[in-house]
């Protein structure tokens, strides 16, 4: 009996402790959740505080009375304002997203197209691909539930191929208007155009430039609101001379401004993805040889090509008792804002394609920025404290060398591609198109002869049925014992391994042709209803 009253208090004392565990474990779990949703909390808090501070936050309700009131909206607005950000969470929390409506941002780079969808996604706390998503070349980042859709201004006009009214979209902002880039010029044209017969869309035209005039008149004399931004006095220093290597006098540059001037960080304007390479590296191979003499620089660069992870690293904080230099190309003039910096220094050059309509050639030169970059690029150095530029050319170079404005990349550019655009959008009549800055009358004959002479246009002008420019003749008819090609009437045929190699359809079209044990096509692709009208 005394061994079952023993067994039974063991059991039960086992059983409490147990219990106790359990109890014990289930207040860790609660209290790690707890701090998990404090933790959250103070994020989220801490991205309204900063939305909140943002230059554009007072003016939200007087910008969203000028929407409703008007079809046609321009907005002037410097670099780091929260125009980008904010306008198409404005509107989300407006309404314009109702009834499955979507709200269109585009953007003249790839990078600021990710960037920005990104930071829109994290203040919205979603996912990204979800609500808020961005659409470049080569990269759909967008699903069914997306309404805040950022994209190049080059997938916004693929998406007038297959709706030419945008009927997806309540609202379309055109954002760095003034960077003229060849898209956003066409861009200007279509939705102006369609902006007559559809009085339900919204246009937002935004410019970090004091030329919205001219934006204000292409569009009827459409309203223009002004957002001011915060500017701190900016001290501008000039060479003496010239530089004869300013990829040199950069190096030199950010190194004395490290030992000599106070705590701010640095960013350099370079013309490439070549030049910033070479740039970090002599920077970095630098303060190596000064070692512990000099405080911690970080060298960070930007670029297009750049993998999306390393490009995120120019908006980390800096630690404390570093310097961080950011060598970038002009994306850092308008399309990105970098916080802390102080220090500007601007070589005065950018890359431009320009081309040639005697020769027909196209080349990406480097050639002096205008006045209007210059000053862009100066703007860098004054959003959070006093800063400074260093320009590497004269005062005199500035003012007599240096054009007043960049010159629209359609005027400087071959148009076979804007041509053939236009065309399959259904407008033939390239002549009175609406241009904002029509492009040099000879340029555009030009295109078009040379689109006729590779078969693309017929001698009406009208586009020819095509597969790929430069494929027709890699189209194989079936015939006995295998496929004969158009251009030589060579046998070929298709590999065991394809998964056309079961059907034979009449028509195929191939990449290359591969000779093993036979001549085989390889990388097939077969549509009949191509293939038959040739």
């Amino acid at each position: 009996e005394e061994a079952r009253v023993a067994t039974a208090t063991l059991q039960f004392g086992a059983r409490e402790e147990r219990e106790r565990r359990i109890k014990e474990e289930q207040e860790k779990y609660q209290l790690i959740l707890e701090e998990e949703e404090m933790i959250n909390f103070k994020q989220k808090q801490s991205i309204q505080e900063v939305r909140r501070s943002l230059p554009i936050f007072p003016y939200r309700e007087d910008l969203l009375a000028a929407i409703r009131e008007h079809q046609i909206l321009v907005i002037e607005g410097e670099t780091g304002s929260g125009k980008t950000t904010q306008i198409p969470q404005y509107l989300l929390e407006d309404g314009y997203t109702e009834g499955g409506m979507k709200i269109g941002c585009t953007q003249p780079r790839r990078v600021a197209a990710m960037s920005v969808a990104a930071r829109v996604a994290q203040e919205m706390s979603v996912k990204l691909g979800n609500e808020v998503g961005y659409s470049i070349r080569f990269e759909d980042c967008t699903s069914e539930r997306t309404i805040l859709k950022y994209m190049t201004d080059g997938m916004l006009l693929r998406e007038f191929l297959t709706e030419p009214d945008l009927a997806s979209y309540s609202v379309i902002i055109i954002d760095e208007a003034h960077e003229r880039t060849l898209h956003t010029d066409i861009l200007f044209g279509l939705i102006k155009d369609i902006a007559r017969f559809r009085p339900d869309l919204k246009v937002l035209v935004a410019s970090a430039t004091l030329d919205t005039e001219r934006f204000s008149c292409f569009f009827d004399d459409a309203p223009v609101f002004r957002i001011p931004g915060r500017r701190f006095p900016v001290d501008i220093y000039y060479t003496k001379a010239p530089e004869a290597d300013y990829l040199e006098a950069c190096v030199v540059s950010v190194l004395q401004i490290h030992v000599t001037q106070p705590a701010g960080d640095v960013l350099v304007f370079l013309t490439g993805q070549e030049e910033i390479e070479a740039c970090c590296e002599l920077l970095q191979e630098r303060c190596r040889r000064l070692g512990s003499k000099i405080s911690e620089l970080l060298v960070l660069p930007i670029y297009a090509n750049l993998p999306s992870d390393m490009q995120a690293k120019i908006f980390n904080p800096t630690p404390p008792g570093a310097r961080k230099v950011v060598v970038a190309t002009n994306i850092a003039e308008t399309s990105l804002t970098i916080d802390g910096i102080i220090y500007v220094i601007d070589p005065g050059f950018c890359k431009q394609k320009s081309y040639n309509a005697r020769t027909g050639m196209e080349s990406l030169i480097v050639t002096p920025c205008s006045r209007a970059s210059a000053n862009q690029r100066a703007g860098r150095a004054g959003r959070v404290a006093a800063g400074k530029c260093f320009r590497l050319y004269t005062a005199w170079a500035f003012k007599h060398e240096m054009e007043e404005t960049t010159v629209p990349e359609i005027q400087r550019t071959n148009l076979g591609n804007v041509v053939l655009l236009l065309k399959s959008l259904g407008i033939n009549d390239l002549i009175h198109f609406d241009f904002m800055d029509p492009p040099p009358h000879e340029t555009l004959v030009l295109a078009l002869e040379q689109l006729y002479a590779l078969g693309a246009l017929n001698h009406l002008g009208e586009l020819t049925k095509a597969v790929t420019a430069g494929y027709f003749y890699n189209t194989a008819r079936l015939s006995k014992g295998g496929y004969k090609t158009v251009k030589h009437q060579q046998t070929v045929y298709v590999h065991p391994n394809s998964s056309l190699f079961e059907e034979q359809p009449r028509w195929m079209i191939y990449h290359e042709l591969v000779f093993t044990t036979k001549e085989f096509m390889r990388q097939v692709w077969s549509r009949p209803s191509l293939c038959s009208s040739f």
